[in-house]
């Protein structure tokens, strides 16, 4: 029996026409869902200006506090902010770092600034004391929560330390949720003392990482994968207050986490990077099956997009392909630290 023989017989029956029509509209939804996400997401990327910081209280004597403020992508959300016109609360680990780049906002910015010296890896509570009296008296309406640790290399989940295991932990959860819990109530102070007339905005920083359950780097995987859904949930919360909360997820960036120093196409730069991320306030584009969640980067967006579209996220076949990756990684970063231990 032909092909066609066979489709002549099931629309002679009413079973079989009902079932091609169903599949027909099955069809014909899943086409037009994903045709509109794709055009959302050019519009995002592409057409969509960017929100202006006004919004956020720019150029009106408002601050914003920014975690891992000593380097890379946390050092350029300082000074792009303070290039908006926001005063900038620097919070990282090394102090001479912050008091070097604090002269130089204040310099180059004509804003004002404040330094708090705290090692996120300790989760000491006089860390936190201190910086909620370092904004006790300051009408704060952003937070950017960059402040992040990985693993040194891809490693299996049963030979990572627990030293690393506690550090990732305490840093990219525990002390960003503390954190969140000095600055947000100030957040919406600030906004409700001002009767709405300015928003709030917190943005935490996710990764591929945690979008993908990623092989070899199980704990920080896992550790992004709950900031996306404690963030989401913290969006629902804060909305009626007068406060954006969004996850930015990013893909490689220059950085010293990531050890890439050459940018490309796919690794943009932090300035770069930084510059997508604040241009895309308020817009999903790479994440639009995502609430309260960001893809800012147009490289970043159009792989988020296709995986989430194609083999989908949680796949077997994207673990796989993780899997293979970071393990050729390892292998490759294992044979570097060997001929360096040669060399010693």
């Amino acid at each position: 029996m032909s092909l066609s023989d066979v489709i002549e017989s099931i629309t002679q029956c009413k079973t079989g026409q009902a079932l091609l029509y169903t599949a027909l509209l099955v069809g014909v939804y899943k086409l037009t869902v994903f045709s509109l996400s794709f055009v959302s997401l050019l519009g995002d990327l592409f057409v969509v200006p960017g929100v202006n910081f006004k919004k956020y209280g720019a150029k009106s004597g408002y601050w914003a506090v920014v975690t891992g403020a000593s380097d890379g992508i946390g050092k350029e959300y300082a000074f792009q902010l303070a290039a908006k016109g926001l005063n900038i609360v620097l919070v990282s680990r090394t102090q001479s770092k912050l008091e070097l780049i604090a002269e130089e906002i204040t310099a180059k910015y004509k804003v004002e600034t404040t330094i708090v010296s705290f090692d996120a890896s300790t989760d000491a509570p006089e860390n936190y004391e201190l910086l909620s009296k370092a904004i006790s008296d300051l009408p704060v309406t952003v937070l950017i929560n960059n402040v992040g640790q990985s693993h040194s290399i891809p490693v299996p989940f049963l030979e990572t330390t627990t030293k690393e295991l506690q550090d990732i932990i305490t840093i990219n959860n525990t002390a960003t949720l503390k954190i969140t819990q000095v600055v947000a109530p100030k957040i919406v102070s600030t906004v409700k003392s001002q009767n709405k007339k300015v928003r709030g905005l917190i943005m935490t920083m996710g990764s591929f990482g945690g979008l993908l359950p990623t092989p070899y780097l199980a704990v920080y995987s896992g550790s992004k994968a709950f900031l996306q859904s404690w963030s989401a949930a913290l969006a629902g919360e804060l909305k009626s207050d007068g406060v954006d909360v969004e996850l930015i997820i990013s893909y490689l960036v220059t950085s010293a986490m990531s050890k890439i120093r050459k940018p490309s196409a796919f690794i943009p730069n932090a300035k770069n990077f930084v510059k997508s991320v604040l241009a895309g306030a308020g817009k999903r584009n790479g994440a639009q099956e995502r609430y309260a969640t960001s893809t800012p980067y147009w490289a970043h967006a159009f792989m988020h997009f296709g995986i989430e579209n194609t083999v989908g996220v949680y796949s077997r076949i994207a673990n796989k392909m993780n899997f293979d990756m970071h393990k050729s990684i390892r292998v490759r970063a294992l044979k570097k630290q060997a001929r360096l231990a040669k060399q010693d």
